[in-house]
């Protein structure tokens, strides 16, 4: 069955749309059509979370609240969730914890980035009541105060707890969305632009046949710079949050099995148990409102150069499963990149989900992210190494590089130079200048070509020194205890 109305609770009210243009983000519709002018605009890219709002979102039977940039969340998406703004938390006279606590700390200065960093607040609240400093400033990570008023806003999360609770939704939150969500294909159209937000994988894959030229989306963290930033209209787009098959994470006994639908905080935990480095990466991948929409398969198949995932799921020798119609095929991740922006991806054809393999026993992967800013940055070069030593011999290497070609692909003459060889520092310099037969990088707004190359042979140089020194921390470990 189809619906031609979109449906969504605004705080605890049902609120629909229909006749409406798809295109429309949920920050436009706030303050054009609403009049909720509480939530501000600062960057329009999903950088700054000035304009950060609160979803609430059903899974396995409970509401789980989360932040979100509405400057990059188109309207439609809101479908079978709540939507909560800074407009929703006062309760009569009564401050909800996050305003009241931003009033006492002195938390807001010119105020503009304000109901941004009291909605992350609120979602804080939500989840951690009352928060250690790491989860406080994790919630914050996305907000950007240009008055540099940082402390006295940490200080308002941490002494959110202190305020009595302040109950913004109803207990019949839970099953009005499930009312919402029937299992119907959404849909929200004007005369130009269509949306489509099926609920099962075979809808999805009908919908890509009778609408070849779709563009999909899930996150849309990045898609939606097309609309905010260079303001094109998508025509047809179909939402794969929905659909059931492809936000499930599941285990095999070789692998971890990722839907390509599943946020970055959903598997974030699963894929920190296999591979530590990969969760340290993931955090600094971008805001928490960023990984809480933004997907690894929309990262894949986004096919940026930059993108922080491809190279790590190339070096780890991930594959994916692509589904056309009822039929599915299997690749390497490594072979979905031909050129810029071009795939391996057929026509009417989308990505099912990836396959990561799980950690093996004396392996090491090391992850390098360069970036102007520590968090929330995109990468100048990623950097992805992943080693099987044994008796100080390399038995396998593989590396691979994001930001150093027109995609990111592994560097095989590197690779070349150390497989088998003495794990020793001359061979690995021997890799280290391999690399230039490997990548002949461009100069952008981001870095030289000289210093990308010269960055990823360090990089390599690192590894070897990080390796070397774990090496032999184990070793003094083993003498003082005895225990191997």
């Amino acid at each position: 069955m189809t619906q031609t109305t979109i449906k969504f609770l605004l705080n605890n009210e049902l609120h629909s749309v229909e006749n409406f243009d798809p295109n429309t983000t949920v920050l436009n519709y706030l303050r054009n059509d609403l009049n909720r002018c509480g939530t501000k605009e600062g960057c329009a890219s999903g950088d700054c979370g000035a304009c950060t709002v609160v979803v609430g979102e059903l899974e396995n039977g409970k509401v789980r609240y989360k932040s979100i940039n509405s400057c990059i969340t188109f309207l439609p998406a809101l479908h079978g969730k709540q939507l909560l703004t800074v407009e929703d938390l006062k309760q009569g006279d009564q401050l909800h914890p996050a305003q009241q606590a931003i009033v006492d700390c002195h938390g807001s200065q010119c105020g503009f980035c304000t109901p941004g960093f009291v909605m992350s607040l609120y979602a804080l609240n939500k989840n951690h009541p009352s928060p250690s400093k790491d989860e406080a400033m994790e919630a914050l990570s996305g907000n950007l105060c240009r008055c540099t008023g940082y402390r006295p806003i940490v200080d308002a999360a941490l002494n959110m707890g202190s305020y009595p609770s302040c109950q913004t939704t109803e207990p019949s939150t839970t099953e009005q969305l499930q009312a919402i969500n029937d299992g119907c294909t959404a849909t929200l159209s004007n005369s130009v632009s269509h949306y489509f937000s099926p609920t099962s994988i075979d809808e999805l894959a009908q919908l890509l046949i009778d609408y070849p030229k779709a563009r999909l989306l899930a996150g849309g963290t990045d898609l939606a710079l097309e609309v905010t930033q260079f303001h094109r209209d998508l025509s047809t787009i179909v939402y794969v949050g929905n659909v059931a098959e492809l936000k499930t994470v599941t285990e095999t006994e070789s692998s971890l099995v990722i839907g390509s639908a599943v946020t970055y905080n959903q598997c974030v935990e699963r894929l920190e148990q296999e591979y530590p480095e990969l969760g340290e990466m993931i955090e600094r991948l971008g805001s928490l409102q960023i990984r809480n929409q933004g997907t690894i398969g929309g990262n894949i198949g986004n096919a940026s150069p930059i993108g922080d995932m491809p190279p790590v799921l190339i070096a780890l020798d991930a594959t994916m499963t692509l589904r056309r119609g009822h039929n599915t095929r299997t690749i390497k991740v490594a072979d979905y990149f031909h050129d810029y922006k071009v795939t391996d991806l057929k026509p009417n054809e989308f990505i099912q989900s990836i396959e990561v393999p799980k950690a093996k026993p004396g392996h090491v992967l090391k992850i390098y992210k360069i970036s102007k800013r520590i968090d929330d940055d995109i990468s100048a070069i990623l950097g992805a190494l992943y080693f099987h030593i044994e008796n100080q011999k390399v038995q396998t290497f593989t590396a691979a590089f994001g930001g150093m070609a027109a995609i990111p692909k592994r560097a095989l003459h590197c690779e070349a130079a150390l497989q088998g060889q003495p794990w020793n520092e001359l061979n690995v310099e021997s890799a280290m200048q391999a690399l230039e037969l490997d990548f002949k990088p461009l100069s952008d707004v981001r870095a030289s070509a000289e210093y990308r190359m010269d960055v990823a042979k360090n990089l390599l140089m690192k590894s070897f020194l990080e390796i070397n020194q774990s090496v032999g921390q184990q070793k003094t470990a083993t003498r003082v205890t005895g225990y191997a």
